[in-house]
């Protein structure tokens, strides 16, 4: 006889999930009637079930499920729809976003077996890695995914998409924020959008998928899937989630030729800033400037407790000490973000200037330190505690 898992799908908003308009495509509600109940991949035809969930606030809601025909695995996946009282275009969506998200699964974290996040597009893969970091201790898969053309559209890549998400969070032991897209899934904090028009919209440069989806079967790299580590293997952690990035005190900047100091200086004096993710060229390299002026307004930055995080430009690749320009940044008191994605980056920095009681120079060592994942050889250096 066929198994069943439980699957809370949480709607956000985003492409999937919208409807013509006057004013264009805007985000709709019904997603479960509307958009999955008439499709039978969806929908097995059994007697709908109720099932008692949480919002995102809290309150008890009873959402109706339904369930999908039994898989090749030999396995039922029923599902609920919780949708967000307010659907977000994800241009929009911003560090309160991403805690109503992170409230939404915590509330709901031992009714279900797993969660499948839907979303726009645009943000997905910066919301992804901060959930990877607000999650600790996640023991179960979370998946998120979207779409580039609507489900109510007649090519559209929705359907493969959120089938693809349900089966693997329902059927596979995959206990990381995954972002699901064209029939693989990714590690959420090593994702980036790379298309805004293809349905191979995402792509995951330094690291393989973690799965692929075939006609035959899914395909799992076991080896690269990461589980939460406990120094105290007789003690089981608890979910603990880290609310509210602190996104507002750091910023992104880009470096480009014939930059001038003074334009990165007075970013860097932006009242109350501190981090900055900087984007440089090749393996970690920027001009100096003039009498290593720029080299000058960095060292000052650091000395005055702003952590600065050097990543590529390049789509692959890594930051390094290979070229003097890189070398001296470190010297400046830099941190190399060796091959986080600039989305990792500015979401992990935001996370670790969130936590209580760091000082600069901790939040400094931190980020070069693979906490979930999003570092490539950098050790085993993960733990279980609030960092």
């Amino acid at each position: 006889m066929a198994s069943e898992s439980t699957v809370l799908v949480i709607m956000t908003g985003g492409t999937i999930c919208m409807k013509p308009s006057e004013a264009g495509l805007v985000p709709a509600k019904g997603f479960l009637e509307d958009g999955m109940a008439p499709r039978p991949s969806f929908n097995d035809g059994t007697e709908p079930r109720v099932l008692e969930t949480s919002t995102e606030t809290g309150a008890s809601v009873s959402l109706r499920s339904l369930r999908t025909p039994v898989s090749r695995y030999q396995r039922h996946i029923r599902y609920a729809v919780l949708e967000f009282e307010q659907l977000l275009d994800s241009s929009s969506i911003d560090a309160q976003g991403w805690s109503q998200i992170a409230r939404a699964i915590a509330n709901n974290y031992t009714a279900f077996n797993a969660f499948v996040v839907l979303h726009g597009t645009d943000s997905l893969a910066y919301t992804a890695s901060a959930l990877s970091f607000m999650l600790v201790n996640l023991n179960k898969p979370v998946v998120f995914t979207g779409s580039q053309a609507p489900i109510f559209e007649l090519q559209t890549d929705a359907t493969d998409n959120l089938l693809d998400a349900l089966i693997l969070a329902s059927h596979f032991d995959i206990p990381e924020v995954c972002i699901c897209f064209q029939h693989k899934l990714f590690r959420g904090n090593r994702c980036t959008k790379v298309s805004s028009n293809q349905f191979d919209a995402f792509a995951s440069p330094n690291l393989p998928p973690l799965a692929t989806v075939t006609s035959s079967h899914v395909q799992v790299d076991w080896d690269m899937v990461r589980r939460p580590v406990s120094h105290d293997k007789s003690q089981t952690h608890a979910l603990n989630v880290q609310m509210n990035l602190d996104t507002t005190h750091v910023a992104c900047l880009r470096v480009f030729p014939g930059m001038k100091p003074e334009m990165i200086d007075a970013v860097l004096r932006v009242p109350s800033l501190r981090g900055l993710v900087l984007e440089t060229f090749g393996a970690g390299n920027a001009p100096g400037g003039p009498d290593n002026a720029l080299i000058n307004i960095f060292t000052d930055a650091v000395r005055r407790g702003i952590v600065i995080v050097n990543v590529t430009q390049c789509l692959t690749g890594s930051v390094s000490p290979l070229y003097a320009p890189a070398m001296v940044l470190g010297r400046a008191g830099i941190v190399p973000g060796h091959d986080l994605t600039t989305e990792a980056a500015l979401t992990k920095l935001s996370y670790l200037l969130a936590l209580p009681d760091l000082t600069s120079e901790e939040v400094t060592r931190r980020m070069a330190v693979d906490l979930r994942g999003e570092l490539t050889d950098s050790g085993d250096v993960s733990f279980a505690g609030p960092g």
